[in-house]
Protein backbone atom coordinates (compact mmCIF):
# COMPACT_ATOMS: atom_id res chain seq x y z
CA UNK A 1 0.00 0.00 0.00
CA UNK A 2 1.29 3.59 -1.14
CA UNK A 3 2.32 5.05 2.14
CA UNK A 4 0.28 8.49 2.54
CA UNK A 5 1.94 10.35 5.31
CA UNK A 6 4.40 12.05 2.71
CA UNK A 7 1.20 13.17 0.24
CA UNK A 8 -0.20 14.75 3.41
CA UNK A 9 3.65 16.42 4.70
CA UNK A 10 3.64 17.90 0.62
CA UNK A 11 0.32 19.14 0.59
CA UNK A 12 0.88 20.94 4.30
CA UNK A 13 4.08 22.67 2.81
CA UNK A 14 2.51 23.46 -0.70
CA UNK A 15 -0.43 25.12 0.83
CA UNK A 16 0.50 26.85 3.78
CA UNK A 17 -2.76 27.56 4.79
CA UNK A 18 -4.13 27.50 8.15
CA UNK A 19 -6.96 25.24 6.92
CA UNK A 20 -4.63 22.84 5.47
CA UNK A 21 -2.55 21.64 8.30
CA UNK A 22 -5.37 19.58 9.60
CA UNK A 23 -4.97 15.77 8.55
CA UNK A 24 -9.03 15.34 7.72
CA UNK A 25 -8.29 18.59 5.27
CA UNK A 26 -5.27 16.73 3.79
CA UNK A 27 -6.78 13.56 3.20
CA UNK A 28 -9.58 15.61 1.48
CA UNK A 29 -7.78 17.10 -1.08
CA UNK A 30 -5.90 14.23 -1.51
CA UNK A 31 -8.69 12.30 -2.41
CA UNK A 32 -10.08 15.51 -4.47
CA UNK A 33 -6.94 15.14 -6.58
CA UNK A 34 -7.30 11.98 -7.80
CA UNK A 35 -11.03 12.37 -8.40
CA UNK A 36 -10.23 15.23 -10.60
CA UNK A 37 -8.69 13.84 -13.48
CA UNK A 38 -10.92 10.76 -13.55
CA UNK A 39 -14.52 12.97 -13.49
CA UNK A 40 -11.74 14.93 -16.31
CA UNK A 41 -11.43 12.28 -18.45
CA UNK A 42 -14.78 10.36 -18.07
CA UNK A 43 -16.44 13.96 -18.81
CA UNK A 44 -14.97 14.28 -21.85
CA UNK A 45 -16.76 10.86 -22.86
CA UNK A 46 -19.88 11.35 -21.22
CA UNK A 47 -20.46 14.79 -22.75
CA UNK A 48 -19.19 13.39 -26.41
CA UNK A 49 -21.28 10.55 -26.05
CA UNK A 50 -24.39 12.19 -24.52
CA UNK A 51 -24.85 10.04 -21.43
CA UNK A 52 -25.27 12.30 -18.78
CA UNK A 53 -28.71 10.68 -18.15
CA UNK A 54 -26.66 7.57 -17.48
CA UNK A 55 -23.88 9.12 -15.09
CA UNK A 56 -27.03 10.72 -13.14
CA UNK A 57 -29.40 6.95 -13.45
CA UNK A 58 -25.60 5.33 -11.25
CA UNK A 59 -25.45 8.42 -9.05
CA UNK A 60 -29.05 7.63 -7.62
CA UNK A 61 -28.44 4.23 -7.41
CA UNK A 62 -26.91 5.23 -4.26
CA UNK A 63 -29.89 5.22 -2.25
CA UNK A 64 -30.50 1.27 -3.16
CA UNK A 65 -26.93 0.55 -2.15
CA UNK A 66 -27.08 2.23 0.98
CA UNK A 67 -30.58 0.19 1.21
CA UNK A 68 -29.06 -2.70 0.62
CA UNK A 69 -26.19 -2.28 3.19
CA UNK A 70 -28.75 -1.70 5.66
CA UNK A 71 -30.88 -5.13 4.46
CA UNK A 72 -27.60 -7.39 4.36
CA UNK A 73 -26.14 -5.21 7.30
CA UNK A 74 -23.06 -4.44 4.90
CA UNK A 75 -21.01 -0.89 5.06
CA UNK A 76 -22.46 1.24 2.17
CA UNK A 77 -19.13 2.08 1.23
CA UNK A 78 -19.02 -1.50 -0.04
CA UNK A 79 -22.34 -1.76 -1.03
CA UNK A 80 -22.77 1.53 -3.31
CA UNK A 81 -19.69 0.78 -5.66
CA UNK A 82 -20.95 -3.02 -5.67
CA UNK A 83 -24.34 -2.00 -6.86
CA UNK A 84 -23.48 0.73 -8.93
CA UNK A 85 -21.51 -1.51 -11.16
CA UNK A 86 -24.18 -3.92 -11.63
CA UNK A 87 -26.30 -1.67 -12.85
CA UNK A 88 -24.05 0.43 -14.99
CA UNK A 89 -23.43 -2.91 -16.43
CA UNK A 90 -27.11 -4.43 -16.69
CA UNK A 91 -27.96 -0.67 -18.69
CA UNK A 92 -25.60 -1.73 -21.46
CA UNK A 93 -27.08 -5.00 -21.46
CA UNK A 94 -30.64 -4.15 -21.74
CA UNK A 95 -29.82 -1.79 -23.93
CA UNK A 96 -27.73 -3.87 -26.48
CA UNK A 97 -30.64 -6.77 -26.34
CA UNK A 98 -33.37 -4.16 -26.61
CA UNK A 99 -35.48 -2.28 -29.55
CA UNK A 100 -35.53 0.51 -26.68
CA UNK A 101 -34.14 3.74 -27.26
CA UNK A 102 -30.85 3.99 -24.81
CA UNK A 103 -32.61 7.00 -22.63
CA UNK A 104 -35.51 4.51 -21.82
CA UNK A 105 -33.56 1.90 -21.01
CA UNK A 106 -31.82 4.28 -18.42
CA UNK A 107 -34.96 5.40 -17.39
CA UNK A 108 -36.88 2.17 -16.57
CA UNK A 109 -33.36 1.26 -14.19
CA UNK A 110 -32.70 4.76 -12.81
CA UNK A 111 -36.86 4.13 -11.36
CA UNK A 112 -36.30 1.14 -10.37
CA UNK A 113 -33.25 1.94 -8.74
CA UNK A 114 -34.68 4.46 -6.92
CA UNK A 115 -37.87 3.18 -6.15
CA UNK A 116 -35.98 0.49 -4.27
CA UNK A 117 -33.67 2.83 -2.07
CA UNK A 118 -36.88 4.89 -1.23
CA UNK A 119 -39.09 2.29 -0.07
CA UNK A 120 -36.63 0.40 2.40
CA UNK A 121 -35.68 4.35 3.45
CA UNK A 122 -39.07 4.62 4.29
CA UNK A 123 -39.05 1.81 6.36
CA UNK A 124 -36.61 1.74 8.14
CA UNK A 125 -35.62 5.32 10.03
CA UNK A 126 -32.66 5.14 10.85
CA UNK A 127 -31.43 5.16 7.03
CA UNK A 128 -32.60 8.82 6.92
CA UNK A 129 -29.24 10.00 8.31
CA UNK A 130 -27.31 7.75 6.33
CA UNK A 131 -28.98 8.98 3.10
CA UNK A 132 -28.64 12.72 3.77
CA UNK A 133 -24.59 12.31 3.96
CA UNK A 134 -25.22 11.12 0.48
CA UNK A 135 -27.32 13.37 -1.02
CA UNK A 136 -24.94 16.00 -0.18
CA UNK A 137 -21.83 14.72 -0.18
CA UNK A 138 -18.79 14.30 2.35
CA UNK A 139 -15.32 14.33 1.35
CA UNK A 140 -13.87 15.26 4.51
CA UNK A 141 -14.74 11.80 6.14
CA UNK A 142 -12.44 10.16 3.47
CA UNK A 143 -10.62 7.40 4.76
CA UNK A 144 -7.08 6.04 3.69
CA UNK A 145 -8.37 3.44 2.02
CA UNK A 146 -11.25 5.34 0.39
CA UNK A 147 -8.01 6.80 -1.39
CA UNK A 148 -6.09 3.81 -2.14
CA UNK A 149 -9.31 2.69 -3.80
CA UNK A 150 -9.73 6.37 -5.50
CA UNK A 151 -6.00 5.68 -6.59
CA UNK A 152 -6.33 1.89 -8.08
CA UNK A 153 -9.04 2.86 -9.90
CA UNK A 154 -7.50 6.27 -11.61
CA UNK A 155 -4.14 4.09 -12.09
CA UNK A 156 -6.77 1.42 -14.14
CA UNK A 157 -8.81 4.26 -15.95
CA UNK A 158 -5.39 5.85 -17.11
CA UNK A 159 -4.79 2.03 -18.89
CA UNK A 160 -8.23 2.15 -20.39
CA UNK A 161 -7.51 5.62 -22.07
CA UNK A 162 -4.25 5.29 -23.59
CA UNK A 163 -5.07 1.99 -24.67
CA UNK A 164 -9.29 2.55 -25.69
CA UNK A 165 -9.20 6.28 -25.86
CA UNK A 166 -9.35 6.34 -30.20
CA UNK A 167 -11.24 3.50 -29.76
CA UNK A 168 -13.87 5.06 -27.76
CA UNK A 169 -14.12 7.55 -29.96
CA UNK A 170 -14.76 4.94 -33.07
CA UNK A 171 -17.66 3.55 -31.00
CA UNK A 172 -19.23 7.27 -30.45
CA UNK A 173 -18.88 7.92 -33.41
CA UNK A 174 -20.79 5.07 -35.21
CA UNK A 175 -20.60 1.32 -34.02
CA UNK A 176 -20.48 0.34 -37.18
CA UNK A 177 -17.51 2.29 -38.17
CA UNK A 178 -15.45 1.09 -35.31
CA UNK A 179 -16.26 -2.67 -35.90
CA UNK A 180 -14.63 -1.61 -39.66
CA UNK A 181 -11.64 -0.93 -38.26
CA UNK A 182 -12.07 -4.08 -36.01
CA UNK A 183 -12.78 -2.74 -32.78
CA UNK A 184 -14.68 -5.15 -29.91
CA UNK A 185 -17.72 -2.75 -29.54
CA UNK A 186 -19.34 -4.74 -26.65
CA UNK A 187 -16.64 -4.97 -24.63
CA UNK A 188 -15.22 -1.49 -24.80
CA UNK A 189 -18.74 -0.37 -24.01
CA UNK A 190 -19.06 -3.01 -21.03
CA UNK A 191 -15.68 -1.75 -19.34
CA UNK A 192 -16.47 2.31 -19.64
CA UNK A 193 -19.76 1.47 -18.37
CA UNK A 194 -17.78 -0.18 -15.70
CA UNK A 195 -15.35 2.06 -14.97
CA UNK A 196 -18.00 4.72 -15.48
CA UNK A 197 -20.08 3.80 -12.55
CA UNK A 198 -17.10 3.03 -10.09
CA UNK A 199 -15.96 7.26 -10.58
CA UNK A 200 -19.49 8.40 -10.30
CA UNK A 201 -19.60 6.59 -7.59
CA UNK A 202 -16.66 7.89 -5.62
CA UNK A 203 -17.88 11.20 -6.99
CA UNK A 204 -21.40 10.91 -4.78
CA UNK A 205 -18.84 10.90 -1.62
CA UNK A 206 -17.40 13.69 -2.98
CA UNK A 207 -19.87 16.32 -4.21
CA UNK A 208 -23.16 14.24 -3.35
CA UNK A 209 -25.88 12.58 -5.53
CA UNK A 210 -27.58 15.93 -6.60
CA UNK A 211 -24.23 17.67 -7.89
CA UNK A 212 -22.45 14.23 -9.43
CA UNK A 213 -23.53 14.58 -12.89
CA UNK A 214 -22.24 18.46 -12.38
CA UNK A 215 -19.16 17.16 -11.41
CA UNK A 216 -18.77 15.23 -14.52
CA UNK A 217 -19.96 17.65 -17.37
CA UNK A 218 -19.22 20.90 -15.93
CA UNK A 219 -15.66 20.64 -16.46
CA UNK A 220 -15.76 18.87 -20.15
CA UNK A 221 -18.39 21.55 -21.17
CA UNK A 222 -16.23 24.47 -20.22
CA UNK A 223 -12.93 22.64 -22.00
CA UNK A 224 -15.50 22.07 -25.13
CA UNK A 225 -15.45 25.77 -25.10
CA UNK A 226 -11.88 26.03 -24.68
CA UNK A 227 -10.71 23.51 -27.13
CA UNK A 228 -10.24 23.45 -31.15
CA UNK A 229 -9.48 19.32 -31.09
CA UNK A 230 -10.29 15.62 -28.87
CA UNK A 231 -6.76 16.51 -27.40
CA UNK A 232 -7.11 19.73 -26.48
CA UNK A 233 -10.78 18.90 -25.21
CA UNK A 234 -8.73 16.52 -22.93
CA UNK A 235 -6.38 18.88 -21.35
CA UNK A 236 -8.55 21.65 -20.72
CA UNK A 237 -11.24 19.31 -18.72
CA UNK A 238 -8.16 18.38 -16.41
CA UNK A 239 -6.91 21.19 -15.58
CA UNK A 240 -10.57 22.92 -14.81
CA UNK A 241 -11.32 19.77 -12.79
CA UNK A 242 -8.14 19.70 -10.68
CA UNK A 243 -8.38 24.01 -10.35
CA UNK A 244 -12.17 23.74 -9.39
CA UNK A 245 -11.69 20.65 -6.65
CA UNK A 246 -8.58 23.25 -5.03
CA UNK A 247 -10.39 26.27 -4.81
CA UNK A 248 -14.05 24.81 -4.11
CA UNK A 249 -12.15 22.93 -0.76
CA UNK A 250 -10.03 25.68 0.16
CA UNK A 251 -12.91 28.60 0.14
CA UNK A 252 -15.54 25.93 1.55
CA UNK A 253 -13.06 25.65 4.72
CA UNK A 254 -13.45 29.47 5.17
CA UNK A 255 -15.10 31.20 8.00
CA UNK A 256 -16.88 33.67 5.70
CA UNK A 257 -18.11 30.81 3.60
CA UNK A 258 -18.77 27.70 6.13
CA UNK A 259 -20.85 25.94 3.29
CA UNK A 260 -20.45 22.39 1.62
CA UNK A 261 -17.03 21.99 -0.52
CA UNK A 262 -19.15 20.01 -3.01
CA UNK A 263 -21.06 22.77 -3.71
CA UNK A 264 -17.94 25.12 -3.52
CA UNK A 265 -15.99 22.64 -6.01
CA UNK A 266 -19.34 23.27 -8.82
CA UNK A 267 -19.33 26.46 -8.34
CA UNK A 268 -15.73 26.84 -9.04
CA UNK A 269 -16.33 24.81 -12.33
CA UNK A 270 -19.31 26.70 -13.24
CA UNK A 271 -17.13 29.86 -12.98
CA UNK A 272 -14.81 28.64 -15.89
CA UNK A 273 -17.86 27.72 -17.82
CA UNK A 274 -18.62 30.56 -17.66
CA UNK A 275 -15.60 32.71 -18.75
CA UNK A 276 -14.96 29.82 -22.15
CA UNK A 277 -18.42 30.74 -22.46
CA UNK A 278 -17.11 34.06 -23.33
CA UNK A 279 -14.33 33.60 -24.83
CA UNK A 280 -16.11 30.63 -27.43
CA UNK A 281 -18.50 33.97 -28.16
CA UNK A 282 -15.70 36.28 -28.50
CA UNK A 283 -13.92 33.31 -30.94
CA UNK A 284 -16.99 33.15 -32.70
CA UNK A 285 -16.90 37.06 -33.63
CA UNK A 286 -13.56 37.57 -34.58
CA UNK A 287 -12.17 38.14 -38.29
CA UNK A 288 -12.36 35.06 -40.57
CA UNK A 289 -13.86 32.78 -37.86
CA UNK A 290 -16.87 30.61 -39.02
CA UNK A 291 -20.27 31.32 -37.58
Amino acid sequence: MPELTAVYDLIARLLPFECMQMRFMQQALTGLLLLAPMVALMGVHVVNFRMAFFADAISHSAFAGVALGLILTVSPRWTMPVFGLLVGLAIVAAQRRSALSTDTVIGVFFSGAVAFGLAVVSRESSAARDIQRFLYGDILTITADDIRAMLALLAGLTVFQVYGYNRMLYIGLSPSVAKAHGVRAAAYQYIYAGLLSCVVIFSVQAVGVLLVTAMLIVPAAAARNFARSAGAMMWWALLVSTTSTIAGLLISAQEWARTATGACVILAAFSWFMLSWAFACMRCRAPGSRQ
